[in-house]
């Protein structure tokens, strides 16, 4: 049997491109076979009058560039404690007065201003009433166990519109922005404790309530020296009065902050906190005294964060009581165990803050 012959293999020319194959053409019978072929597109992507002689395929750019990290450990000296924690309470306590700190509203500056001016209102009376001269007068303005105990627990205007509606203001947006920005990222990446935190939080809300609660007491006291001519004999006699009435004012700052940072730290908000701290205060007093008026039980006046105060404060000072069917110990220890609540609520939210946005 014989074998078929081999064809011989196919050749390029040296000079041939890929562009340029073109499509065979219909060779015309008996044209010899030579294995060279031209291959022509019909259709095409360019205008076809290209140079495609010095084609070339170019490499993509780096869209970026990688650098080299080593980070090194820093052996400088860090700042002493105090003056971390004053870089927290000027933050927060120069932010009132002066700008470059804590942002504060234009309105809450004004409410402030003007909860300031009010609770001044005793220290001008007791200068009219140096003035005048009139006794009967001095009887209602002037210093004394009733109108000190009223100075700062006085149900209206102060404890109604002025006290509460304050510290709902400052520790609305204290610790829940830290939350909602970030903020604590700053705070815990610096060489902070979470109770360094929480106390120069808690001292900054304090000491803009003591501003007008105390310093306004302070003034008061000091005009009707100044006024009525007030020697030592009167000093010593009023002095107890005066020291217990500050007690009790810096009784009540710590309870309305403590509950006050406490809703701050469980919110991510300004408005929830101050809405929930005006409604636990007043609320509970209006429940209180309706319970009281309708079935003559003064009972519920116990979880009543203001009426509370004001039966501890009523024994400090020692002016009238107010509520007769329970001891003021009673109140006491359910300020005690308001204010235990409220700090372990925060310092649990306190503790469970991350150093990333949350």
């Amino acid at each position: 049997m014989s074998t078929p012959a081999e064809s011989p293999p196919l050749t390029l020319p040296d000079t041939w491109n890929p562009i340029d194959v073109q499509k065979p053409a219909e060779h015309d019978s008996g044209a010899p076979v030579t294995g060279k072929v031209r291959l022509e597109a019909a259709w095409g992507s360019t205008e076809g009058d290209e140079d495609f002689s010095t084609l070339s395929v170019s490499t993509p750019k780096p869209e970026g560039q990688v650098f080299q990290q080593q980070y090194q450990q820093w052996n400088g000296e860090l700042n002493p404690r105090w003056m971390r924690n004053w870089s927290i309470l000027r933050h927060h306590l120069l932010g009132i007065f002066k700008k470059g700190h804590r942002p504060w509203g234009m309105p809450i500056r004004l409410y402030l201003l003007v909860v300031f001016i009010a609770s001044m209102g005793d220290v001008a009376m007791t200068l009219l009433t140096g003035l005048i001269g009139d006794s009967g007068f001095h009887s209602v303005w002037g210093v004394s166990r009733d109108n000190l105990y009223a100075h700062v627990f006085g149900f209206f205007p102060r404890n109604t519109i002025m006290y509460p509606v304050v510290a709902a203001l400052l520790v609305g947006g204290i610790i829940s922005e830290d939350r909602q920005h970030g903020t604590s990222a700053l705070y815990f990446s610096r060489p902070i404790t979470r109770f360094d935190y929480v106390s120069m939080k808690f001292i900054s809300v304090g000491l803009i309530q003591a501003i007008i609660i105390l310093v306004t007491l302070a003034l008061y006291y000091l005009a009707e020296i100044a006024t009525m001519g007030r020697g030592w004999a009167w000093i010593i006699d009023t002095f107890p009065m005066f020291l217990a009435t500050f007690f009790s004012g810096m009784l009540l700052i710590f309870t309305y902050t403590s509950i006050g940072l406490s809703l701050s730290s469980v919110s991510k908000g300004k408005f929830f906190p101050g809405i929930a701290l005006i409604s636990i205060i007043l609320g509970t007093k209006v429940l209180a005294f309706i319970a009281s008026n309708l079935f003559d039980r003064e009972i519920l006046y116990l979880i009543s964060p203001y009426d509370c105060l004001a039966h501890v404060g009523q024994a400090i000072i020692g002016t009238q009581p107010t509520y007769d069917q329970y001891s003021w110990t009673w109140s006491l220890a359910s300020l005690i165990a308001m204010n235990a609540a409220a700090l372990y609520v925060l310092s649990t939210r306190v503790s469970s803050m991350e150093v990333t946005r949350e």
